[in-house]
């Protein structure tokens, strides 16, 4: 950072002037984009999913919450799992704030997890989470939407995830899927997205690319685990795996050399 070129207000004008044009190409390529992300076929959703809910069973419809829209988080959190996925966190916080208003745009949005929903409720506790949270554990929902993957398929040594055939080696992942439900209760399958695909989600990223140091991430595993915390454990220690699994104590950490996407 010392060695940063510095120039006059003059010539930095007209630097920042040259940029603008590729940020105003940028902003029509994306909005371009999304309309192609919106116009793309649906599928009906023809399998019924029954979830457990903090107050007893919910189908996929009551997820809705009678609006006709819904957002659905996979959060990477399967039984038994001790560890905290610091990226799942780190998108979920994101909702204190605008929760009210996506619920009063159509929207509904729902975290759901492979763990049981005692051990749900338990993180959510902790956390200070009050965004709806459902458990998928006595239905098929992570395994037919690709983010868990039974033992067997495991064992292969290739599973299908993020439009892929890869080598995976954990059964539960994230994502982020989209449902639209028209007035007639009929269910469809819009949108899916992974790994990278969910920074769109990740609203302090628009910040921290802005910053002189950008994102920052030039740790062991040149992504948000080189930073990112469960917000209540900033400043006491511990580790992020490579899996982005987070261990409150480093040597505590068993942790997995699984490689990372970066695109």
């Amino acid at each position: 950072m010392p060695n940063h070129l510095t120039v006059t207000r003059d010539e930095w004008l007209q630097a920042r002037t040259a940029l603008l044009a590729k940020e105003k190409a940028f902003t029509k390529m994306r909005d371009e984009l999304s309309a192609e992300r919106q116009a793309l076929p649906w599928v009906k959703v023809e399998k019924e999913y029954i979830f457990d809910g903090p107050s007893g069973k919910m189908s996929l419809a009551d997820l809705f919450n009678g609006r006709s829209q819904l957002f659905i988080k996979h959060f990477m959190m399967g039984p038994g799992q001790a560890q905290q996925c610091v990226g799942c966190s780190l998108e979920v916080d994101h909702l204190k704030g605008i929760l009210v208003h996506l619920q009063n745009h159509d929207v509904s949005y729902v975290a759901v997890a492979r763990a049981p929903i005692q051990e749900i409720n338990n993180v959510r506790r902790r956390m200070g989470w009050e965004f709806p949270w459902v458990s998928s554990y006595n239905n098929d929902f992570n395994y037919d939407f690709n983010v868990s993957f039974h033992p067997q398929e495991l064992a292969t040594g290739k599973v299908y995830y993020n439009y892929r055939l890869a080598d995976i080696g954990m059964t539960d992942l994230s994502g982020d899927s989209i449902f639209y439900r028209d007035d007639d209760g009929t269910i469809y399958h819009t949108y899916s997205t992974f790994n990278r695909g969910g920074e769109q989600f990740l609203g302090v990223y628009g910040f921290l690319d802005v910053m002189p140091k950008g994102r920052n991430e030039t740790g062991p595993n040149h992504s948000l685990g080189d930073w990112v915390r469960p917000h209540n454990m900033y400043g006491k220690g511990g580790v992020v795996e490579a899996s982005g699994r987070y261990h409150p104590v480093a040597e505590d950490c068993g942790c997995s050399s699984q490689s990372k996407e970066t695109v």
